[in-house]
């Protein structure tokens, strides 16, 4: 079937591609790469991949394009569901013979409510489904298909048996070339990261049982399973040529540091290829594996330190303790180690207290950069059930993000209403950043390189713009 696997327009500049973390519009308009959409894409001969929302791609321009296929693919989640069911409507309009179904964490977790909610929709592929896509593009059987429910001739949702995880990674084609056949990374962007980047997997799953995280819960699983070195080498060498202008390539597994002689080995073999790279990381990696990432190329860690909070810590199941994070902090400090930090307010157990205490925590560790999010229960998580059980949230007004995009706080306790976790946010940016040492480190980084002043002035434009509009949706 000629298949079109799409991102669809939804709010300017949200960031609903299934490589981003949280589904929303930034502090900072940032694009992750849509490689869940891409590894299928590569699976299917003669396919083609649409990131409408990095790359403005507007509908109209997307349904005139559905014209010319079979079977569109569209990656959904919670925030864009129902702009995703209209775009499906749309689609439909335009071409009443098309196959549309549904990937992502949303119909992996509720496949019979996400096909429910409008009739155009005719599947849902669930958790790992890049196989799955693959045989209902080469035209097998929908009812011999696992991992898939479907809506037959009669009308009727079926849900077929469950497909096995996959094992051999290496399974897996290279997304780079998708990429570079359908994609203009100048779109992609990260304010922490060099541009322009690349972002890759190298295997998918995380044993960590963190209760807020979306992709272990819902289609990665907790077992980390990996690309042989090899595999991972090969393809970094292949996009080395494809794409001269990259500046920094990206490893976005859920926790790349969790098999540190792999990464060891991985980081050997990278500098032979002479890259700059980057990737995700626990707050506990010990300082001799962090010495010989550093000497083999890694640049920067993205480190999800969540709270500075120990009890909060517990209650999320992030398996980590403050003492250790702010020692792997100092050591990547004194190694010349990038870190980017990534913090939530409202998550279990938040108060005014645990507030102050982490915005403390993170000015003293002090990260290169933060982003700070506000909890958000996405549905078929520890935290989304855990809240409804505990009267944290209503069911009915469960939107995570405003009719912009922007994230909203969902969650709310007796000790701490929604508008104090939302406004925690705007107060943990402006004491982290607006501080005499950070803004020198800023500045001196801007008289160094005018690439980097013109950045920054730029960055510094939307993240007020950004502050403004949250205060309006206030």
């Amino acid at each position: 079937m000629r298949t079109l696997f799409l991102q669809a327009p939804s709010f300017d500049g949200f960031d609903g591609g299934a490589g981003s973390r949280y589904q929303a519009r930034r502090e900072i308009r940032s694009f992750w790469y849509p490689t869940w959409l891409a590894q299928p894409a590569a699976l299917v001969e003669g396919s083609t991949l649409i990131d409408a929302p990095p790359h403005r791609t507007k509908l109209a321009a997307v349904t005139a394009q559905a014209r010319d296929y079979d079977l569109v693919v569209l990656h959904t989640s919670a925030p864009s569901f129902a702009s995703d069911v209209a775009t499906i409507k749309a689609l439909k309009e335009a071409n009443g013979d098309l196959k549309i179904g549904l990937v992502g964490a949303k119909v992996a977790v509720d496949p019979a409510g996400s096909l429910n909610a409008s009739p155009l929709i005719d599947f849902a592929a669930r958790n790992e489904f890049d196989f799955t896509i693959k045989e209902i593009a080469d035209g097998r059987s929908w009812s011999d298909i696992a991992g898939l429910s479907y809506r037959n001739a009669a009308g009727v949702i079926v849900h077929n048996d469950e497909r096995p995880i996959l094992e051999n990674m290496d399974r897996l084609p290279f997304v780079t070339p998708v990429y570079k056949r359908d994609l203009d990374i100048k779109n992609y962007f990260i304010g922490y990261l060099k541009h322009p980047y690349l972002s890759i997997y190298t295997g998918r799953g995380c044993k960590s049982r963190c209760t807020f995280c979306l992709w272990p819960q819902t289609v990665g699983g907790h077992r980390y399973r990996t690309r042989s070195v090899g595999h991972v080498i090969e393809e970094i060498a292949w996009a080395q040529k494809a794409f001269p202008e990259v500046k920094e390539f990206f490893f976005d597994d859920d926790t790349f540091t969790d098999d540190l002689p792999r990464a060891e080995a991985i980081a050997k073999e990278l500098s032979k290829l002479g890259v700059t790279w980057s990737c995700n990381a626990k707050a506990n990696v010990p300082r001799k594996t962090l010495q010989v990432l550093r000497d083999n190329g890694l640049r920067l860690l993205l480190v999800g330190y969540e709270s500075g909070n120990q009890q909060i810590l517990h209650n999320i199941k992030k398996g980590m303790r403050i003492d250790v994070a702010r020692r792997f902090t100092k050591d990547c400090h004194e190694l010349g180690i990038t870190v980017h930090g990534t913090f939530i307010m409202g998550l279990p157990g938040e108060t005014k207290e645990t507030i102050e205490e982490t915005i403390r925590f993170a000015t003293e560790i002090n990260p290169h950069t933060i982003q700070v999010s506000l909890a958000a229960p996405y549905p078929g998580t520890f935290l989304f059930n855990q809240a409804l059980k505990n009267g944290w949230l209503d069911e009915a007004n469960a939107e995570l993000v405003n009719d912009d995009g922007v994230q909203i706080a969902p969650l709310r306790y007796p000790h701490l209403t929604h508008t104090e976790i939302f406004d925690s946010v705007e107060e943990f940016y402006r004491r982290f950043y607006f501080r005499s040492g950070k803004i020198a480190s800023i500045v001196g980084e801007m008289v160094r390189s005018p690439q980097m002043m013109k950045r920054r002035l730029r960055e510094g434009v939307e993240f007020f713009h950004f502050l403004r509009e949250r205060s309006a949706a206030h």
